[in-house]
This record gives C-alpha cells, sequence and structure tokens, in this order.
C-alpha cells in the first residue's frame, strides 16, 4: 500500500465517497453488462460523479483488460477493460460489437481511495447507466 503525496500538495481537491442510494444497472443495447444494489459514488473536485461498480456485481466475463493504464496523482493506476461480445452474438439478428476501454478500474489505490479496489467505473458514453427503484 501507498499513500499519495498529491493530497498534501493539493488540501483543496476534495475526494468525497457516498454510497449509491438507488441500484444501478450498467447496459450495452440489450446487455446487462452490471447490476448492483452496493454502487460507490465517488465525487471529485469539480468533475461529474462517477458511479463505482462492485466487480463482483459486473460480467466481468464479458469485460477484457488491456493494454492501456493511465496514473491519477490521487487514486492511483488504472487499468482498461474493452467489451467483448461472445462469438454467437456476432450471428444474431442485431450482432453486438466490440467497444474498447468501456470501463476502468483502480485495482491498487492508493491507501485514501482503497474503497475503489474491486470496483469498476463504466464510461456513461459508451454504456447506459439507469438508476434503479429504491
Amino acid at each position: 500500500m501507498a499513500l499519495s503525496p498529491a493530497y498534501e500538495k493539493h488540501p483543496q481537491h476534495t475526494l468525497v465517497f457516498a454510497d449509491a442510494l438507488a441500484g444501478i444497472r450498467v447496459a450495452l443495447g440489450e446487455r446487462v453488462l452490471a447490476e448492483t444494489r452496493s454502487g460507490l459514488i465517488l465525487r471529485e473536485g469539480s468533475y461529474p460523479e462517477t458511479v463505482y461498480i462492485p466487480r463482483e456485481d459486473c460480467d466481468m466475463d464479458r469485460l477484457i483488460r488491456n493494454q492501456a493504464t493511465t496514473h491519477c496523482p490521487f487514486k492511483g493506476d488504472a487499468t482498461y477493460y474493452d467489451f467483448e461480445p461472445p462469438a454467437s452474438a456476432t450471428t444474431s439478428a442485431k450482432p453486438e460489437t466490440k467497444v474498447e476501454q468501456i470501463c476502468w478500474s483502480y485495482e491498487t489505490p492508493f491507501d485514501q481511495m482503497l474503497r475503489l479496489r474491486d470496483h469498476v467505473a463504466f464510461y456513461p458514453d459508451r454504456a447506459t447507466l439507469t438508476l434503479l427503484d429504491q
């Protein structure tokens, strides 16, 4: 584990966690990629809220880690995942296609962000995030 030095350098930058008050479903067309009642909301500075979903509530068989990585000085190193449709989906009436970098994860976040471990965040412009009834 490691502490991020960014908090000392930028104390005005805030990162606040909240538990999602409603269930969340993530879909790509008709395919549900994730559904949870244990979502985590991260509010970071002036950025839009980000929803993180436990891996156990995601279809990780269809989310394939790619080679891309980035570094956030507050959260740590992010890894990225592509959506890979099953082979049988390419022959259906509405064929599914690969979606690159549909989501990301902080697999070994800094100590201050340990709540992010074992969670995945989906890009809202690449998948549909829907709030479910409480």
